[in-house]
């Protein structure tokens, strides 16, 4: 037998009070094994089971209903566990009542106002509910606690439309502080607002008084018509005799005088008629005047005549009124075609337009004048822009035609000229070059040779920017101000006569705003695409381009191009702002000013990278005091040149965003920037490894005032690859030092990001290539003299078992340091800092070397010992101050390898020898003995 299950028990609920239809949580224990298992839920005392939604057996989610007990309990049944209890209530919340004039957060329905006194919904506007403030004073809400006043009035309620209406509990709440005088006020004006119901049937009946007077005078006008007709019927038959015998008489008076009163009736017709055409002239003279005045442009004096004619025979019965009205109407119909047709002619002035818009306003023309001139000025913009396009492009093909014909004629003439001969020798002379040349030296500014060309020819594209700029700021201020006239009305004239004019023009304004936005959209989506078309034509879809493209990209704009077209549309930009069109129109502008930016960047990196490719042909190997060329410093005035440059397109105007905004265009300038330095890197490379047959000395630039002009020419032309190879090495320790670091903050100065990055690619890709250059140094250099120290030990068949006694320091020996003392005067004279670092490698080598053929000796003499000892000490004590830990090492093993000296003469005989030998060279060794302040660097 199954065991029975624990009853419900209700231990939270959340939230804990609210208003009626408030959706809680309840959880607890036991609450059901299922939706089916549950069969009952009230909270204080509401049966909630139809919203109720079992989650889990300690969860239930539900609505509070309309509860009569303001905190009750939370019960749970199931089938499975019976009645529960709970540990928790719920406060009920009675709802804000919000009246029509209060502020409310949230809308209020005011159609379905609920009237508690009947209980019923009441379908009734607004206007017709009872005053928020019946007694007609101010309103100075009281701090009394609610729930003190619901105690004070159980059961009451201070809404005015309540059953249970208490005046007191009104009173307190809304004027408590309220004045005795101002008490009386109300009293009379709640007394003013009871008399005006009893006076409304009085109002009623004192209005229609004339009705009840007029309606009397005919009553009696009836009466005295039936009384008349009662004393017509007793004199009927004398008054009949009587008519016979006038009638009689006035049949003889007619023939009598027929004739006489026929010529005066025909006279009387003809004054008549004179009389009419002098009095109506206007009228029959009208349409001939408003021809006359069209003709001459008055329209304003046509439009008084028309307005005068209107008025007069507008509605005449008269027929030849009727006929020459029409006349006139027929007419007017005319002119408003006539002015229709002015209007919507392009170009015209903004005086014109609003003009012609006040003529066809007064003639009452049909549909809406001012929006057609609207639709026309738009459609005339776009079709002006396109047409710029069109022009500038078709000028574009007929110029390259033209130059193509011209160079294939020049290209001919040449070929068939008798003055041009092919075998003559057409290298320029010294001096012919050296005036076609300027030096470039150190601290020299860097301009390329688009700086200059661009002065003299601007590109199509560029110009048609211009044009088109020009074109839509000249155009569309005006087409601004006639909508602006449309919105507020001012086309017609502030009369009380067009005030109605004035009000259906702006609800027709109001109502078409959405399409005028549209038309200002379309023409800034023209502008920029048409741009895009000429400058970025990668930014347009594929149709898009068809429409605004068009353009021959033979190559594209260089920076100083791309900085022009961004001022040009920057002043556009402010010219357009400055009209208060608002921000959402003007965006597209703002994009495209922005692509233009990030593109002009790209582009004078790009062109920066090509310039820095080119400056190893500028290199002119002069090295001044610190070891030096030009190089280093065209690398960075060129750089310097190209960020001066961007400053403009950098910087950011008024509601411009920031070029590095997005996350590709940081990556694209970091790598492109990487490019540029690393490009300089390879150029370096390339100076210092070509070949002796490939240098191309015929761009040598020396100063012209110097004394030996081609003897310079003749040194420079003749550098070995080792004196490149020092040189580049000096360049590399420059760039490293001062060179890339300067670069690094005039990139940060300029607002560039990664700049970190720059500089540490670069500085890892300059030390590799400083270590490869060093190590083809060292080894141009210290292998000859390694190579030659094994012959030169062995020679004359020399055996370290067999000597003589050591006389001194053998000739291998001197011609080594000799070579080594070579080595120091040529790195000293391109660069004194490089010797330290140069000299302890090749130190390192040859002691190196030294050891390992002290090693290979199988067993030396007692002679042989101190002569080897003697050459090694001698070795290691002229090169002393360019040891390192490595060279000291390697000595220290050769001389282990050799025999101790036990006797005191070998020594003193060796420390002799050396004195000897230091002496002997003490002008070839005056090199190793430079000042303490010289510091070893590897």
């Amino acid at each position: 037998m199954s065991r029975a299950r624990q009853p419900p028990l209700v231990t939270g609920i959340s939230p804990n009070e609210g208003i009626s239809w408030t959706k809680v949580t309840i959880r607890g224990e036991n609450l059901g094994t299922g939706p089916t298992d549950l069969i009952g839920l009230t909270i204080c005392g509401h049966n909630c089971l139809l919203t109720a939604e079992w989650m889990s057996a300690s969860k239930i989610v539900c609505r509070v209903g309309q509860a009569k007990n303001d905190k009750g309990d939370i019960i749970v049944t199931t089938k499975s566990g019976g009645k529960g209890t709970s540990t928790v209530s719920f406060k009920l919340l009675k709802p804000e009542k919000i009246g029509i004039l209060d502020q409310s957060a949230v809308w209020v329905d005011e159609m379905n106002y609920y009237d508690m006194r009947t209980d019923r919904n009441k379908g009734i506007p607004p206007l017709s509910l009872r005053p928020a403030n019946p007694l007609g004073i101010e309103i100075d809400k009281g701090r009394f606690p609610q729930k003190d006043l619901e105690s004070l009035f159980p059961g009451m309620s201070a809404d005015f439309t309540s059953e249970n209406f208490s005046a007191a509990w009104y009173l307190i709440e809304n004027h408590s502080t309220t004045s005795f005088d101002q008490l009386k006020t109300a009293v009379v004006n709640l007394k003013k607002q009871a008399n005006k119901k009893n006076e409304g049937s009085l109002a009623y009946v004192k209005g229609g008084l004339s009705t009840f007077f007029e309606a009397q005078d005919a009553l009696s006008a009836i009466h005295q018509k039936l009384e008349a007709d009662g004393t017509e019927k007793v004199e009927g038959s004398m008054t009949q005799k009587l008519e016979n015998v006038l009638n009689r008489a006035s049949n003889t008076a007619d023939t009598l005088f027929q004739e006489v009163l026929g010529r005066k009736d025909k006279a009387d017709s003809t004054r008549n008629a004179l009389n009419v055409l002098q009095r109506f002239k206007f009228l029959f003279n009208l349409p001939l005047n408003i021809e006359r005045n069209i003709q001459k442009g008055d329209y304003d004096v046509v439009i008084n005549d028309y307005e005068k004619a209107k008025s007069l025979f507008g509605k005449t019965e008269v027929q030849v009124f009727k006929k020459y009205y029409a006349e006139v109407e027929t007419r007017i119909e005319a002119l408003r075609v006539l002015l229709l047709d002015k209007l919507l002619e392009t170009p015209s002035t903004l005086h014109d337009q609003k003009r012609y818009i006040r003529y066809l306003s007064d003639l009452h023309a049909p549909g809406d004048p001012a929006w057609q001139c609207i639709g026309a000025q738009h459609q005339w913009i776009l079709q002006l822009m396109h047409n710029c396009k069109e022009s500038y492009i078709k000028e574009q093909k007929g110029k390259d035609t033209f130059l193509y014909h011209l160079y294939v004629y020049i290209g001919n003439a040449l070929l068939h000229s008798p003055m041009l001969d092919l075998d003559s020798d057409v290298r320029p002379s010294p001096i012919g070059h050296l005036s076609q040349t300027a030096s470039l030296k150190r601290g020299s500014s860097f301009q390329s040779g688009r700086d200059d060309a661009w002065r003299y020819k601007a590109p199509q594209q560029v110009v048609f920017v211009e044009k088109l700029t020009k074109l839509v700021v000249s155009q569309l201020p005006n087409f601004w101000k006639l909508w602006v006239s449309y919105v507020n009305g001012s086309l017609f004239s502030e009369t009380a006569e067009k005030s109605g004019q004035m009000e259906r023009s702006k609800k027709n304004a109001r109502q078409r705003q959405n399409d005028f936005k549209k038309m200002i959209q379309e023409v800034m989506h023209s502008l920029v695409k048409l741009i895009r078309g000429a400058l970025l034509p990668f930014s347009l879809r594929e149709g898009e381009l068809r429409q605004y493209g068009g353009w021959e990209m033979k190559s594209e704009l260089s920076g100083q191009w791309l900085t022009h077209v961004i001022q040009t549309v920057r002043l556009s930009s402010e010219s357009l702002t400055a009209l208060e069109i608002p921000n959402d129109m003007l965006q597209i502008i703002q994009d495209l000013i922005l692509d233009l930016r990030v593109r002009c960047i790209i582009v004078t990196l790009q062109h920066t990278a090509e310039d820095i490719k080119r400056l190893a042909e500028k290199e002119d190997w002069v090295v001044d005091n610190e070891g030096l060329t030009s190089l280093p410093s065209q690398f960075e005035q060129c750089i310097i040149h190209s960020l001066q440059s961007l400053k403009t397109v950098l910087d950011c105007k008024p509601g411009e965003a920031s070029v590095f905004q997005q996350q590709k265009t940081q990556e694209d300038v970091c790598q492109l920037s990487i490019g540029i330095m690393q490009g300089f890197i390879d150029c370096l490379e390339q100076l210092s490894t070509k070949p002796d047959g490939d240098i191309d000395t015929s761009h040598l630039s020396v100063d012209v005032s110097s004394p030996d002009l081609f003897g310079s020419i003749h040194e420079e032309s003749s550098l070995s690859s080792e004196q490149r190879l020092l040189i580049a090495l000096s360049n590399c320790r420059y760039l490293e030092r001062h060179t890339f670091l300067n670069i690094a903050e005039h990139f940060e100065k300029h607002g560039f990001q990664g700049v970190d990055k720059i500089t540490q690619v670069s500085m890892e890709s300059l030390k590799e290539l400083d270590q490869r250059l060093f190590e083809m140094y060292i080894e141009f250099k210290a292998d000859p003299i390694v190579g030659s120290l094994e012959p030169g030990i062995y020679a004359g068949y020399f055996d370290w078992k067999d000597c003589l006694v050591p006389t001194g320091v053998r000739n291998y020996l001197k011609e080594a340091l000799v070579n080594i003392i070579a080595v120091h005067a040529e790195v000293f004279t391109i660069s004194k800092d490089l010797v330290p670092r140069v000299m302890s490698r090749v130190v390192e080598a040859v002691s190196e070397e030294l050891s390992r053929l002290m090693q290979c000796v199988s067993s030396f003499s007692k002679n042989g010992a101190l002569q080897a000892k003697l050459e090694i000490c001698a070795l290691r004590d002229t090169v002393a101050i360019y040891l390192t830990p490595e060279s000291k090492s390697s000595f220290k093993q050769a001389l282990e390898a050799l025999p101790q000296l036990s006797s005191g003469t070998d020594r003193k005989l060796l420390e002799e020898l050396l004195n000897k030998f230091k002496s002997s060279m003490h002008l070839q060794l005056t090199c190793f003995q430079a000042s303490s302040s010289a510091m070893m660097k590897t």
